[in-house]
């Protein structure tokens, strides 16, 4: 498993979904391989609820994902933490990069940034256009000033992921518009405050671990070790998603779906077909965990 950023440090992973929705199957697979991870290693696997962005969650769908994983057998230590229960925290851990003199205030409208953004490997990379006009209206945005500087992380799967600072990522968001902590801020403080040594999670937040780490050394923070999964694509290519109306997972076929997100995950096999208890499968799953044969594209048939 990935060394630990303290040395004799347990293992503590943790799966952190948005209640925008319930859990499909592309969810499940990333909880699936963080559960996995951290049980094989005799370590614990926390769960937090990243509730921040009200509108886009609602409480009964963060009841709903709870009773999806319990239902999978992929039962959580500890108390479940909500991201709305610690907005202090990340306010705090704002004021702190403000009085440094860390961040600025951003006006870019949407529109705006569509039309100024440079592309870059892991998204959009901010132009820079409100860093040196001093803003000063409340309803603005703030955004991190990042150096032009080396960011590197070393992943299980990927393998020593560079990209620079500024060129390839850019000045990004650490508070709203409407006042709300961005996920990047939070998230750092979430993984500071719960403990964690390791982070399982999709490919496409690559970008987000990139600038995470940055926050977390600014912080003098320990940093996790890293593993990102492919993304799990539906039979046209597209990341199966809430966005895209995935099929949400039942407890009904938790068996099948385990045994269906293992087979993606290129572990243990199990016939289509087989009967076995959930924690018989889980059991067994953790038993047999070698991240070396995820495979490197995770796709469903047409």
């Amino acid at each position: 498993m990935p060394a630990a950023p303290v040395p004799d440090m347990p293992y503590r992973g943790r799966f952190a979904p948005t209640p925008s929705g319930p859990l499909h199957l592309g969810s499940l697979v990333t909880a699936l391989a963080s559960y996995l991870a951290a049980r094989h290693a005799g370590g614990a696997w926390l769960l937090r609820v990243d509730d921040i962005d009200g509108p886009r969650c609602r409480p009964e769908h963060a009841d709903t994902i709870l009773q999806q994983l319990d239902a999978h057998g992929l039962h959580w230590d500890e108390a479940v933490r909500y991201q709305s229960q610690h907005e202090g925290d990340y306010q705090a851990a704002f004021d702190t990069l403000r009085d440094q003199g860390r961040c600025y205030r951003c006006i870019c409208t949407r529109a705006r940034l569509a039309e100024t953004s440079q592309p870059g490997v892991d998204g959009p990379v901010y132009a820079g256009t409100c860093r040196d006009t001093g803003h000063a209206r409340v309803d603005s945005a703030w955004r991190l000033r990042v150096p032009h500087q080396a960011i590197a992380l070393d992943d299980r799967i990927h393998g020593r992921i560079e990209r620079d600072l500024a060129h390839d990522i850019g000045d990004f968001v650490i508070r709203r518009a409407d006042g709300r902590i961005g996920y990047q801020l939070a998230s750092v403080v979430d993984e500071q405050q719960q403990g964690i040594t390791d982070l399982v999670r999709g490919a496409d937040l690559i970008g987000s671990s990139l600038r995470q780490k940055y926050l977390m050394q600014h912080f003098g923070f320990a940093v996790p070790g890293f593993l990102h999964i492919p993304v799990l694509l539906d039979g046209f290519g597209n990341k199966l998603s809430k966005q895209n109306h995935a099929t949400p997972i039942h407890g009904a076929a938790a068996a099948q779906n385990l045994i269906r997100g293992l087979n993606l995950l290129g572990q243990a096999a199990f016939a289509a077909d087989w009967h076995g208890r959930v924690d018989e499968i889980l059991a067994r799953a953790v038993r047999n965990w070698n991240p070396a044969l995820i495979p490197r594209r995770l796709g469903l048939p047409a």
